[in-house]
């Protein structure tokens, strides 16, 4: 073969595409999330929550971050009529610092005009006394649904279920351990509500705006996660675990993946006091959030907190853990999105 045809033949000659060299694929955008925020400035007088301003809040806020025309529908995306629902409430602070009882009343009510039935309804929180205190015993009666707290519902103590931590604290009466607190190696196991791992389907969480010295916010995540599991008094006794331990609690399959949408009762705004209820440390925001990323309810909590102290620097201390540690874990964890830049807030007045 000649030179010539050699070279004739390499010129028509092409390099596959699977080894043709390429630019790199670009990376995909980052995570997004949406949050309906509806207000109405006479949604509370003196703090104290108007129910029928209440209800149209709900209304609004449940067709909008569905999409669709009526809270019926709303509701159907989210809910199966097989469904046991559970309404995650805080109630330790009480009624006017904790979840407001209306809040949750216009909740169950639409859900229940839904066609949903009452028994299949429930209101929960960890501390059976902290519920009766705080009025939702009281207000579960006169829905017709029931009102429990995982104390009482007891721990579910299947070996595949539960949250593991070499962090060993003291175990109280109701934790599961506590009659082994004694024995080598006995509390490093958190163990799940049997009212989660063997009732609920569904999950809402409905969190106030309420200040939390180590998470920022006493919300959706610090909520569900201290809730829905025992032996809690060895990460309160030990803050540094809270960045850690709230979000990987979070994301137990008996917790996170059941959720179907969240509330951020944010009528008013504590910005101090955490548990003790501090109305002169607080401001009336007269909105309620709804959207399907905890992480972001959560994150627009600790910014309305810290816009009433007057910015986050105010009071600062030095060496201070930073609470958006713990929300930014629970982005690495999938759990939602913790960078206000990715947060699209739709605002509307009712």
């Amino acid at each position: 073969m000649t030179a010539g045809v050699l070279l004739a033949g390499l010129g028509s000659f092409r390099i596959p595409a699977t080894i043709a060299a390429s630019e790199p694929a670009p990376a995909p955008s980052p995570a997004r999330a949406t949050v309906v925020a509806v207000q109405d400035p006479g949604a509370t007088t003196h703090f104290i929550p108007n129910l029928d301003a209440v209800r149209g809040l709900v209304t609004q806020g449940l067709t909008a971050l569905a999409g669709k025309h009526s809270p019926e529908a709303a509701w159907r995306e989210w809910i199966q009529p097989t469904d046991t629902v559970g309404f995650k409430v805080t109630s330790t602070p009480g009624e006017v610092a904790g979840t407001r009882r209306a809040v949750v009343q216009a909740l169950v009510e639409s859900l229940r005009t839904s066609g949903h039935p009452a028994d299949k309804i429930i209101l929960w929180d960890k501390r059976t006394g902290d519920l009766r205190n705080a009025g939702w015993m009281q207000l579960a009666q006169e829905l017709g649904v029931r009102c429990e707290g995982t104390d009482e519902a007891g721990w579910d103590p299947d070996p595949e279920k539960g949250y593991d931590k070499p962090v060993l604290g003291r175990l109280i009466a109701g934790d599961l351990e506590f009659f082994r607190k004694d024995e080598s190696g006995a509390g490093r196991r958190s163990h799940v509500s049997r009212l989660l791992s063997q009732e609920l389907t569904k999950i809402i969480p409905v969190s106030p705006v309420l200040n939390h010295n180590v998470a920022g916010v006493n919300g959706q995540l610090l909520g569900l996660a201290f809730a829905s599991v025992d032996n809690t008094l060895r990460f309160v006794n030990n803050p540094g675990l809270y960045a850690e331990a709230v979000p990987e609690i979070c994301a137990l399959d008996d917790v996170f993946p059941k959720i179907a949408f969240g509330v951020s009762d944010a009528l008013v705004c504590q910005y101090r006091g955490e548990d003790t209820t501090r109305l002169h440390n607080a401001v009336a925001l007269n909105e309620l959030r709804f959207s399907r990323d905890p992480v972001a309810l959560d994150v627009l909590a600790v910014t309305d907190i810290e816009q009433a102290r007057g910015g986050p620097a105010e009071g600062a201390t030095p060496g201070k853990r930073n609470p958006m540690e713990l929300y930014t874990n629970a982005e690495l964890l999938d759990l939602g999105v913790a960078d206000l830049k990715r947060i699209d807030v739709k605002r509307s007045l009712h």
